[in-house]
């Protein structure tokens, strides 16, 4: 299973160059980046289990997380207009490097907190389950720690893509109507946040929440 390790790898990556990196539109690449590694190991898996609907699924996810929902984000980008500090997370409320010692300290959890379940099943997806996890503390982690809107849609957006990790990774697969359903609720949340950062751009100038913050204060 080299290519799940492989795909695992880059997802893992993915998620951190995300606390790494301050440029929105890089940011945006990363996460499609992701959304590529999370349809490659989904459809290893389904290659794997010769299971025809994970295999779609799998293309499914491909097209939706690393195609459509970050060019949605982008427009969201071009939206709020600016140049230089408009689209640049300019002050997280963790530094670069403190992000990325959290990460490692993350990574330290969830691989603590799976070494149980890990222990019962020894196959090479549910070993792969810490790596998942991983992602869904990170993306949590950016959630909290950004101040821009779209780099916190991101971060949510991260949390998404390491639940689902682990639904496949555990479960060799969830039902396609769940799949689908979340999908589609996570596309609907996508363009929330995106007509509502069009909308605070317009009216405000700006999307750093602490500025917003200090205009209600």
């Amino acid at each position: 299973m080299q290519l799940l390790d492989l795909a695992c790898g880059a997802f893992l990556l993915a998620g951190v160059l995300v606390l790494w990196r301050r440029d929105l539109a890089a940011i945006v690449r990363l996460f499609a980046l992701q959304g590529a590694a999370l349809g490659a190991l989904v459809l290893v898996l389904g290659v794997h289990e010769g299971d025809a609907e994970v295999i779609g699924l799998a293309v499914g996810i491909g097209l939706l997380r690393a195609v459509l929902l970050p060019w949605l984000l982008r427009r969201a980008l071009a939206a709020s207009g600016g140049a230089g500090g408009a689209n640049r997370e300019t002050e997280p409320l963790v530094n670069v490097a403190a992000s990325l010692v959290v990460a490692a300290l993350l990574a330290l959890l969830a691989y603590a907190v799976t070494r149980p379940v890990v222990a019962l099943d020894p196959s090479p997806a549910v070993h792969a389950v810490p790596v998942a996890l991983t992602v869904v503390l990170i993306g949590f982690f950016a959630l909290v720690t950004r101040r821009r809107a779209l780099s916190q849609v991101v971060g949510f957006l991260l949390m998404d893509n390491g639940i689902t990790a682990v639904a496949f990774l555990t479960t060799s697969g969830v039902p396609l109507i769940v799949e689908g359903g979340v999908s589609l609720d996570v596309l609907l949340a996508v363009l929330v946040l995106q007509l509502l950062t069009a909308r605070i751009r317009a009216a405000f100038g700006d999307t750093d929440l602490d500025d917003l913050r200090e205009l209600r204060d």
